[in-house]
């Protein structure tokens, strides 16, 4: 076991924190070995091998440097991969949402395309019955001017408001391909092997605020208990809090309650073993197992992710 536990904030986590800053991601198996040699080079008489490097010296680093980041609204945030359920930190900006962020690398007219995929993937492909949550590449691409209806919302904003700002301008497809292989470059976007975008473990971090913002109605409200008759769009996992796009819905297309597939196990065991929704049980005397599962985004019982259908109605198939 090294001694990285027992040092305050000096050279070796301001190394760390760089090389976080060019990964934008990283996970416990990549960070032991960039560990081992950042302490090697500090102490080179004793050099430190990755299998030296513990969870809790790991832990010990990170907390150890959002203590000293803390006053710059940054912080190493940590979620699990809803697919593959492996534990990803990433550093996240506590104070503006990742799309200012990004307008510092991309053009106003890049970032428009931006949302525009984002508005399509959670409110084109995200309804009732089909929650899908992402977007072919060949989908996205169509995205690449804005629509009849979204600059006439435009115009209505600025006259309402009264100040004059440039109205969206289209990109070329080449120019949206770009922006997207970009995406997945800094961890913004993931790419499945069948040509779906999705957000990322980063992005769902970062973009967490923004998202309950904008696609909810409730003015941000976090919270499984909305009225039943409202499809909300931006939904959290009833064991973890997180945000699901791939996970199990509740048999009832009425019922928000949704579970990561890596969490079903532990709200099973908190309900007493009962599997079966927090929000909207079964009626008395009829047993949870009769009713069909629903899945988000495509994803099986096992935690596989299937890339949905091209159309919207694949996303929450019977289990």
């Amino acid at each position: 076991m090294s001694d990285i536990g027992d040092a305050a904030y000096d050279n070796t986590h301001r190394a760390f924190l760089q090389c976080l800053l060019a990964r934008q991601t990283i996970n416990f198996a990549e960070a032991k070995p960039i560990l081992a040699a950042i302490q090697t080079a500090q102490t080179p008489d004793r050099p430190t091998l990755s299998e030296d490097i513990s969870q809790a010296d790991f832990e010990h680093y990170v907390d150890t440097i959002n203590t000293s980041i803390a006053l710059f609204d940054l912080e190493i945030k940590s979620t699990s991969h809803q697919v593959s359920k492996e534990r990803v930190w990433a550093l996240v900006n506590t104070a503006s949402d990742a799309l200012t962020q990004m307008a510092t690398v991309h053009t106003p007219d890049e970032i428009a395309f931006v949302k525009r995929v984002l508005d399509a993937m959670f409110e084109t492909y995200n309804t009732e019955k089909a929650e899908i949550m992402a977007i072919l590449s060949t989908q996205a691409l169509k995205l690449h001017k804005p629509s009849a209806g979204e600059q006439r919302r435009e115009s209505v904003n600025q006259t309402q408001s009264g100040a004059a700002a440039a109205p969206s301008v289209a990109i070329t497809q080449s120019q949206a391909q770009h922006v997207l292989d970009l995406m997945v470059q800094q961890g913004w976007f993931e790419l499945s092997a069948k040509g779906y975008h999705s957000l990322s473990p980063r992005a769902l971090m970062e973009l967490r605020g923004w998202l309950v913002d904008t696609y909810n109605e409730q003015g941000g409200r976090e919270s499984d208990e909305e009225d039943e008759d409202e499809h909300v769009k931006i939904k959290f996992c009833a064991a973890c809090r997180e945000i699901v796009t791939v996970g199990q819905r509740c048999p009832s297309l009425k019922c928000n309650a949704r579970v990561h597939n890596h969490c079903a196990r532990n709200l099973w065991r908190s309900q007493g073993g009962r599997e079966e929704c927090p929000t909207s049980p079964p009626p008395v005397g009829e047993k949870a197992a009769s009713q069909p599962r629903r899945r988000t985004n495509g994803s099986d019982a096992r935690g596989r992710q299937q890339a949905p259908q091209s159309d919207a109605e694949s996303g929450a198939e019977d289990g």
